[in-house]
């Protein structure tokens, strides 16, 4: 097991010596302005509303955050809130435009990492339609997704600014730690809580996957694959500052092999979490199945059956707002939060995951049908939605949590939104 006890001296002293970031170009006025000018002209409309949603959700440096602030959109029903998956892809959909407050998303977003290495998930402000009067967040049982890495390469392929990556290192070890340490499987792989605690530190609330399994320290496809995801950045950003990279290459390795193996089946050319392998009874197609293509721990072969047989599939994922968080003709499928409807943010890995292995047209079509249907939606209704109907019809139709008083989509929602960056995308696959 690792220990932030063991940790080198060097790390303590790039995270002490670690430089302010530069400014960076960019604004709000930038931002609306490219918003207006990507994509199709008919989802310029949605676009620019978007621009001005992500100013008007942004909020002064007020503790525990070092800098501005942006929370999950307006229309949260839990209130102001920051972090989580969530100000990842917020981050993303303003970086080429305004690189300096996707930055500062990102250093808000570490700066509260625990001394054993949890990221918190979700850190509850005051205000919003909450009228929470303090701040809360949990910062002993739940983290959430690890994609902040991803988000930290994008800032530095689109700003060539490769020196933050020393603000971002340690943090980025300290987490691995608390996998190492808190979500790992013995026999191989990690976990999130979702399997113990039903907390959805996966991110997916209420999801099909831990509706039958026994609560139990079991592999999960979502959470291995983004601690692979972890291990590679690690060493990769390990080898540029001169550290030794040896021991997180190793890790990636094994992880890949696991995932390609443990975590597959070949007679259906599906990924599933360790239970569902080793229990044909169990086996469903959640959306969690795509991670290992997005962190580029699938081959190429597993990869190309995979797109070809559930992504472009329309009784699967490619439904008319794609992507089906459980395929269309999966029994559990159902419109309810996570179970079935359709999030921009997933659509969007869904892309990442086609371009990795070289498949544009099948990552063209995902995010042109997903913002097709997202700019209807938006002209009828003048907002953008939290999630929305796979099958194309009305949002408000769409299930959220029944057990609970809020029972439909969030609108002004930006957190799984990510849609200029979308549309970027959706452009540069021409």
């Amino acid at each position: 097991m690792l220990s932030l006890l063991l940790l080198p001296a060097s790390l303590t002293r790039l995270s002490a010596q670690a430089p302010q970031p530069a400014r960076a170009a960019g604004s709000w006025a930038q931002l609306s302005r490219d918003a207006g000018r990507v994509g199709k002209p008919a989802w310029r409309p949605m676009l620019r509303y978007v621009a001005a949603l992500h100013q008007k959700a942004t909020h002064p440096a007020a503790w525990p955050f070092d800098y501005e602030w942006e929370d999950l959109g307006p229309g949260y029903v839990y209130g102001n809130a920051f972090g989580h998956w969530d100000v990842v892809h917020e981050a993303l959909d303003v970086l080429p435009s305004y690189p300096e407050h996707a930055l500062h998303q990102l250093l808000n977003d570490t700066k509260n990492q625990e001394p054993n290495g949890l990221v918190p998930g979700s850190i509850y402000m005051p205000g919003g339609l909450s009228g929470r009067d303090s701040v809360r967040w949990n910062k002993d049982t739940q983290g959430h997704p690890p994609l902040w890495p991803l988000a930290v390469q994008e800032y530095v392929h689109v700003t060539r600014d490769s020196a933050v990556v020393k603000r971002f290192y340690t943090p980025l070890v300290r987490q691995l730690t608390w996998f190492e340490n808190n979500r790992k499987v013995e026999s191989g792989g990690f976990f999130y809580n979702d399997i113990l605690l039903k907390k959805w530190e996966s991110g997916v609330d209420e999801g099909i996957r831990f509706d039958e399994v026994a609560p139990g320290a079991l592999a999960c496809v979502d959470a291995t694959s983004h601690v692979y995801a972890l291990y590679t950045i690690a060493a990769q950003w390990a080898r540029q500052l001169g550290l030794d990279a040896a021991y997180y290459e190793k890790r990636a390795a094994e992880l890949r092999a696991f995932i390609q193996t443990s975590l597959y089946v070949p007679a259906d050319g599906m990924f599933y979490d360790s239970w569902a392998v080793k229990n044909p009874a169990l086996r469903n197609l959640p959306f969690e199945s795509m991670w290992p293509l997005v962190t580029g721990a699938a081959t190429q072969a597993q990869a190309d059956r995979y797109i070809d047989t559930y992504l472009l599939n329309k009784e699967v994922f490619l439904t008319e707002h794609p992507i089906a968080t459980v395929g269309r003709r999966d029994p559990k499928f159902e419109l309810r939060m996570w179970r079935g409807p359709a999030w921009n943010s997933m659509a969007y890995w869904a892309a990442r995951g086609c371009l990795r292995y070289g498949r544009r047209a099948a990552a063209r079509l995902i995010l042109e049908k997903a913002l097709d249907d997202s700019a209807r939606q938006f002209e009828r209704t003048g907002t953008i939605w939290e999630f929305y109907n796979p099958l194309g019809g009305k949002p408000e139709d769409v299930k959220r949590k029944p057990t609970s008083k809020y029972n439909q989509p969030c609108r002004d929602y930006l957190g799984h939104n990510p849609v200029i960056e979308m549309a970027r995308l959706y452009d540069s696959l021409k």
